[in-house]
């Protein structure tokens, strides 16, 4: 029986490093493509030495993925980050953008949270629920009046007009009042018996038990709105004013070494933002009761 156990749990795990190093090969790839020269990438995907063939009527080629630059270089990252002011504008539109919806979110989540799930009051219920139906509908439902207020407010071309509906949606209030119900109402009625108001028990008391829920949220808020492509294409019509998710979409394809340099750079944020808060997150999703 042990050695079918152990077995089962080998097999288990080389089946689970296959699908972790399958997900991964993108990543390695775009790593190693922008430690390459301009001249190398444009061998291996085609644009010297193509070698077409036909399929359903069109000319298509062969491109060469190599996990090994021929020569390491740098070039990408200078050309990116020196030779490049689009991308470096679009990089503080998107931090400055992101910075502010999750700082905004984050308190008015925390303190709808603590209403819905400690307060005792008629139709907490009922309205939670409609307050999740904003929650349901997809974006492009909700498009059409958020386009109109933000008309009408004067809002259209500016970063405001991503920001304010980012504070005030409805997820953060659905994840950290289900952390919240984790937390015991004992805590609460103790806290009133010593004379402590909600302001005292929210800010000493459940606040710091939310640490993880809070660490979950930023976590998953940052990845959503650091990708946001619909809003700044639709509400933002400069293009300077726009993050820096819109910039890969753009890069021509004379300058695919810049793609790849850039697309590290880009996903470097959430990396490193994972790692650092990544007990956090993965407590903050546990308690919150959040699957998939």
């Amino acid at each position: 029986m042990k050695n079918r156990g152990a077995i089962r749990n080998l097999s288990f795990t080389l089946v689970m490093a296959c699908i972790g190093l399958i997900m991964l090969f993108p990543i390695v790839i775009t790593f190693t493509n922008s430690l390459m020269t301009e001249h190398e990438i444009r061998g291996n995907y085609g644009l010297v030495g193509q070698m077409p063939v036909v399929t359903q009527g069109e000319p298509a080629v062969f491109v060469n993925l190599k996990l090994i630059p021929d020569w390491l270089s740098f070039e990408q990252y200078g050309r990116v980050l020196l030779e490049t002011p689009t991308y470096l504008f679009m990089l503080w539109n998107s931090i400055a953008m992101v910075v502010a919806i999750i700082a905004g979110q984050t308190v008015v989540s925390a303190l709808a949270a603590y209403a819905f799930a400690k307060l005792r009051f008629r139709g907490r219920e009922g309205w939670f629920r409609v307050y999740l139906l904003t929650m349901l509908m997809p974006f492009q439902v909700t498009l059409v009046p958020n386009y109109i207020i933000a008309d009408k407010l004067g809002l259209m071309n500016t970063a405001s007009a991503i920001i304010l509906p980012g504070i005030f949606a409805a997820f953060g209030v659905f994840m950290l009042r289900q952390f919240m119900l984790s937390i015991p109402y004992a805590l609460v009625e103790a806290a009133q018996m010593d004379g402590a108001g909600h302001y005292r028990i929210f800010y000493q008391i459940m606040l710091p038990l939310m640490k993880p829920g809070i660490a979950a949220l930023i976590v998953l808020l940052f990845v959503d709105y650091w990708n946001m492509v619909e809003q700044p294409l639709i509400f933002l019509e400069e293009a300077f004013k726009q993050p820096l998710s819109l910039y890969l979409s753009r890069i021509h394809k004379e300058a695919q070494g810049i793609g790849f340099a850039a697309s590290i750079i880009y996903m470097t944020p959430m990396v490193l933002l994972f790692l650092y808060a990544e007990s956090y997150f993965i407590e903050g999703i546990q308690m919150s009761g959040i699957k998939g």
